[in-house]
């Protein structure tokens, strides 16, 4: 597996273009990397990302290069449609981008003292990543707008109640949480997961019937492949399959 850890303490892991576009260029990098089966993100510190770096989201673009938002909205879409599993480790403060971020993952797991918050009225600045889109699709909506308009944060328990949070462990505990699960999903066939991932992704914004078309399609195009042999014949043989993810 692969760990992004956001490295950035002194400014509590918030995102400015240098940061962005390593953490863009390392998915980029292990995006098409057949020993890089999972992907964990974490930061540094107390913090998981406070977001965007505010002394540079205001700043213009100069001729022909992207706003630090451009390349932030490019990042988690990246992140959103990446074709491995990807797991948030997070570690502390998820706010505003921060948020956005662990909106982007597949799966989330929590330290008890991580807290989670949209933040962006605080400063007097609208989300573009997600935050006012994504969160309600999320959470529930009243908790969604709560989050939205108050800033306030929420705790690592409460974002498990509400949906946002798979689990929640001791703080000692995540990264090796993160990893022995990150490790079992190495285990499993790389096509079958990113066909699951497409299907679910795409399945909110299409009626049942569209998307069961949609699921059978991947199933049969799976079908042809070396992995579904490979897992069959694992299973007559009675031992572990060994995929190769095409």
């Amino acid at each position: 597996m692969g760990w992004i850890v956001l490295d950035r303490p002194e400014a509590m892991n918030s995102l400015d273009r240098e940061s962005v576009l390593q953490f863009t260029e390392r998915l980029v990098a292990w995006r098409d990397d057949a020993s890089v089966r999972a992907i964990a993100l974490s930061g540094n510190g107390r913090a998981f990302c406070a977001g965007a770096d505010l002394k540079q989201a205001g700043a213009a673009a100069g001729p022909g290069e992207k706003t630090l938002l451009d390349l932030i909205i490019i990042l988690f879409d990246m992140l959103r449609a990446y074709p491995k599993p990807v797991i948030a480790a997070v570690n502390g403060l998820a706010y505003a981008g921060g948020l956005e971020i662990v909106m982007c993952c597949d799966i989330v797991i929590a330290a008890e003292g991580s807290k989670f918050a949209d933040a962006h009225s605080n400063f007097g600045v609208f989300p573009g990543g997600g935050g006012a889109a994504i969160l309600p699709r999320k959470v529930p909506p009243n908790v969604a707008r709560y989050m939205l308009f108050t800033g306030d944060p929420i705790s690592a328990a409460d974002a498990r109640l509400y949906g946002l949070v798979n689990e929640v462990v001791a703080d000692a505990e995540l990264r090796p949480r993160v990893q022995a699960l990150a490790d079992r999903l190495a285990k499993k066939s790389p096509g079958v997961l990113a066909g699951m991932k497409r299907v679910a992704i795409e399945a909110a914004d299409k009626s049942a019937t569209d998307a069961l078309r949609h699921e059978l399609l991947e199933a049969h195009t799976h079908g042809r492949s070396y992995d579904m042999q490979e897992g069959l014949k694992a299973f007559a043989e009675k031992r572990e399959p060994q995929f190769k993810g095409y």
